[in-house]
């Protein structure tokens, strides 16, 4: 059948703000339904009320709705246009409970708008426990004992009949909300009651934990016509018990057997096939017992995109949601094209010859005392992928793309030799857990205490161990005794450079100079989804170390742009969005682009962003060698937050090209003494500072400054380890705890100006000019980071003696600093003078909600002033100015519910939201103004 062509307008919902459990996946597959859609010639209306995302910009839809995801705005929309049908399943749970809420109001019958891509009966059949298990008793499909309880009593009596360890599930939430296994009674009616009220329906599913089977999930499509393809096997590494976000997954799956795969295929069609009428993506999740029986129980069906789907889009080349959107208006599988080969059908599997490992990241050091233990509940902020021919190199690469000071899985010095410690962390996974599997295996802790402490398959178990194998008969050698065969054994096992060079106790550069040598050089395949059964038309690469290089190198000038590696808290989507557009900009000015990035639920990973994907770890190495190989004019750094501004230095010195702002002039703004000498020299206003290398000079700084002060460590963003003090006892205990946790770090010391306003500003200069985008003031007083603040842009009071003082100051800050592209300058504001904060030459959280608020696309301006392509004075800036646009910070302290909310100089938020009101007599604005000092705290 094709497309149905009575449908000439669709509304997509989006997700809303980033929380855990609900990230970036879903601007990614919103913006992919978009485009899907409007290939068609159908008009797209969306509604998002985050403005980081690429999906609320004008590249992507035709009419943008940045409003708050309630009925009323739905309403609001469907008056001002002809809508004929709505698409939920994009936005995750937000917008399907979103779409439900609007069906009972009757505003979907009232509009005459239909429901394409899933229907109701198949949200409710999924979401609602009791009705979801009723469903597969008549199919025969077996789940774990279960009961559902809405009630307290209810869920008692359930307790009596099934016995402990037990699991509780709310219905309707997200993310794990309200879940989690417990033991015992106490614990028991502690997560009861949680699980009642976080469930909107107040609704809790009871089941006998499954602990210690192995999980599994298929990502699925489904047509009108009942056709269905498995697009992707997922294992996860660990266990029942552990949210999947929160899992180390693999693709394909390694450790089941062929004859219990069919078996599963069989129950997921036959479960696809139940839930309702509905085409699109659908995500099913299954435990499997641990032992020769591999009995198979369901444990749960999403009839939508995922944070799987995201994942498997990336880990097979197969576009899901560009496709899901495609089946919502009426086309079968059969009809559509394969978008990597272009030649053959959609309606096949993909076959893969390579190995993925997604690893989630997460972010437990911004919540003090918050119980780290991974469960049912999922915490982690972001996630990575590595891509290898094996899954040692896949998970090595993975371990190298996390940002978390190690080079790899091992060989960098950093294992734990307490037993101990070991044992108590393998039995209670946390952040750390692969880690420590693998320092308990070099230990020699038996296989047997690791498998029963941790549950985890031993085929996982015998990789990591083939590894500390390995490492042993490379040690035995010198850099000049090293034979050919083991170092290049080594490279397809995934080790860096840095790990081989730790093992051989020599340098780095060194083992890069041996490989290169002796010909040992990465090579890059395509990501085909056939196998290289059919040519592939896609550039979306992976290296690894093999004969044959699939990447061609064109002779057009090359702009490289790197990504910003996985979310996390101080460095999100947001600079997804600034990488995207800078892709753009660069097409617009006939360069080639190439993307590297490792995060595989973002925008600027999908294959046809840039002409060139490179999915690799934002780590030196991976880099260089792809530098060498494409050898571009330069590099874009400015655009991909901390993780690729952190490789400037490198680049400079390797003699590499940074494009935009130079090496020079970044570590200048970084550098706290050399940039306030800057400002003294021009009379600009800044806090009485020192830099400190241990507690000592620190009291003896203090005595000099004054109290209270704000410590931090330097080249940290997020504010990171960042803190007010008010005497010298929690000076020195601080200063300790940063060097401990970041040995050999610079520490600064500031005067705090206590009670002052704080501001910043955004803009872009060519060196010479500058033109200053926006000036946001923060609600709350200083002392709360930027991104945890409450910000109005424009200012909503400061006088116009203080905006012409911080104009003049950005002006000359971005010249003296010889800004080329974007700054961001931060302020203080006390006794009507402008202290200069700190100054950061490169893309900030806010550009976007900047772009956003005053609907101009200011990062294209700034890519094209890096390429040099124009000057300030060329573009007609046309702001639409009209109210104030307020950033609304979003939290997810729900995720670790006995965490003090008090905010301070480290950031916190996960997300953030847009809100435009008239006039400062808003209800909203008054509210949040009021209550700016709640959360305050040093």
């Amino acid at each position: 059948m094709p497309r149905d062509t009575s449908i000439k307008s669709v509304l997509i919902i989006g997700s809303g703000p980033i929380v855990i459990g609900q990230a970036c996946e879903f601007d990614y597959s919103g913006s992919q339904a978009a485009r899907s859609l409007r290939e068609e010639g159908i008009e797209v209306t969306l509604i998002n009320s985050n403005p980081a995302t690429i999906m609320t910009d004008k590249v992507i839809a035709d009419n943008i709705y940045l409003k708050p995801l309630e009925p009323e705005y739905i309403k609001e929309i469907l008056q001002e246009h002809d809508i004929d049908a709505v698409l939920p399943t994009m936005g995750g749970q937000t917008a399907l409970n979103l779409a439900i809420k609007c069906d009972e109001l009757g505003i979907w019958k009232e509009f005459g708008v239909r429901m394409i891509g899933v229907d109701i009966h198949a949200i409710d059949v999924t979401e609602n426990r009791e009705a979801f298990r009723k469903l597969m008793e008549e199919i025969d499909i077996p789940m774990a004992p279960q009961a559902t309880a809405n009630s307290f009593l209810e869920g008692k009596e359930i307790a009596q009949k099934f016995g402990f360890p037990l699991c509780i599930r709310s219905s309707y939430t997200l993310g794990g909300a309200g879940a989690g296994i417990v033991h015992n009674q106490k614990d028991f009616d502690a997560l009861l009651t949680r699980g009642l009220h976080v469930s909107p329906i107040h609704e809790v599913m009871i089941d006998k934990a499954m602990l210690g089977w192995k999980e599994f999930e298929l990502e699925l499509l489904r047509d009108h016509n009942d056709n269905v393809v498995i697009i992707c096997s997922v294992e996860n590494m660990d266990p029942m018990g552990i949210h999947t976000g929160d899992s180390i997954t693999v693709a394909p799956a390694m450790t089941l057997s062929d004859r219990t795969y069919q078996k599963m295929r069989d129950m997921a069609f036959k479960m696809m096939r139940s839930i309702g009428n509905f085409a699109g993506g659908c995500n099913v999740q299954f435990a499997v017992s641990p032992d020769e029986k591999e009995d198979i129980i369901a444990i749960e069906i999403n009839p939508r995109v995922s944070r799987s789907s995201a994942l498997a889009s990336k880990a097979t080349g197969y576009p899901i949601a560009k496709v899901a959107a495609k089946l919502a208006i009426g086309y079968h599988l059969d009809e559509l094209k394969n978008q990597i080969t272009k030649t053959t059908s959609a309606f096949f599997e993909p076959t893969l010859d390579y190995v993925i490992v997604k690893i989630p990241r997460w972010n437990f050091d911004k919540f003090k005392d918050s119980d780290r233990t991974l469960g049912l509940q999922m915490k982690s902020v972001g996630e990575v992928m590595g891509i290898g021919r094996s899954f040692q190199e896949a998970i090595q690469k993975a371990c190298q793309s996390l940002e978390i000071k190690r080079n790899g899985l091992g060989a960098d010095g950093k294992e734990l030799r307490d037993q101990e410690k070991i044992l108590h962390s393998l039995e209670h996974a946390s952040w750390n857990r692969l880690f420590h599997i693998y320092d308990a295996i070099k230990l020699g802790i038996p296989f047997k205490t690791i498998h029963e402490k941790t549950k985890i398959d031993y085929w996982f178990l015998k990789q990591i161990e083939d590894l500390i194998l390995f490492e042993k008969k490379v040690e035995v050698h010198t850099l000049d005794t090293l034979p050919r065969d083991i170092l290049f054994e080594a490279k397809q096992k995934g080790y860096a450079d840095r790990q081989v060079a730790h093992l051989l106790r020599c340098l780095e550069s060194e083992v890069f100079k041996k490989r290169n040598e002796m010909g040992i050089n990465r090579v890059y395949k395509l990501v085909d989804t056939c196998a290289a059964e059919f040519e592939a038309q896609t550039p979306y690469y992976y290296s690894t170390f093999d004969e044959e290089n699939e990447s061609e190198v064109s002779d057009k000038k090359k702009v490289i742009v790197l990504g910003s590696g996985p979310n996390r808290i101080g460095q999100g989507i947001e600079f997804d969005y600034c990488c995207v557009h800078g892709v753009l900009a660069a097409k617009e000015c006939g360069y080639e682009t190439i993307m590297i990035n490792c995060n595989p639920e973002t925008v600027s990973t999908d294959f046809d962003t840039a002409d060139k994907l490179y999915f690799e770890p934002v780590f030196w190495e991976h880099i260089y060698d792809i530098i060498l190989h494409e050898k571009p004019e330069g590099v874009i750094v400015q655009l991909g937050g901390q993780t690729a501004l952190k490789l400037a230095e490198k680049l400079s010195r390797y003699g590499i090209k940074v494009i935009g702002t130079s090496y020079e002039a970044l570590d200048l703004a970084e550098d706290r003494g050399s940039f306030s000498r800057l400002l003294k020299e021009h009379n600009i206003p800044y806090p009485k500072f020192g830099v400190v290398d241990n507690a000592e000079q620190s009291l003896e700084l203090a005595d000099e400054l004054g109290f209270p002060l704000l410590v931090r460590p330097s080249y940290v963003l997020g504010g990171q380890q960042m803190k007010i003090v008010i005497n010298k006892e929690e000076l020195e205990t601080h200063v300790i705890d940063i060097l401990h946790d970041m040995p050999g770090n610079k520490i600064l010391l500031d005067h705090f100006l206590s009670g002052a306003i704080e501001a910043e500003a955004d803009a872009i200069c060519d060196g010479e000019d500058v033109y200053i985008i926006g000036i946001m003031q923060h609600i709350e007083p200083a002392g709360i980071h930027s991104g945890d603040s409450y910000a109005v842009l424009p200012p909503y009071n400061l006088g116009d003696l203080i905006i012409e003082q911080i104009e003049t100051i950005v002006r000359k800050v971005a010249v003296e600093l010889k800004t080329v592209g974007l700054i961001n300058v931060q302020f203080a504001i006390k006794d009507d003078v402008v202290y200069v904060i700190e100054a950061n030459p490169r893309a900030s959280r806010t550009v976007p909600f900047i772009a956003k608020a005053y609907d101009e696309p200011y990062v294209n301006y700034a890519t094209k002033v890096m390429l040099g392509e124009k000057k300030v004075k060329d573009f007609n800036f046309n702001p639409k100015k009209s109210g104030y646009a307020i950033k609304i910070p979003v939290f997810s302290f729900d995720k670790f519910p006995n965490v003090n909310k008090e905010l301070g100089p480290e950031m916190k938020s996960t997300g953030e939201a847009i809100y435009f009101i008239d006039s400062l007599m808003d209800p909203f604005f008054r509210k949040i103004y009021s209550e700016r000092n709640l959360y305050l705290s040093r």
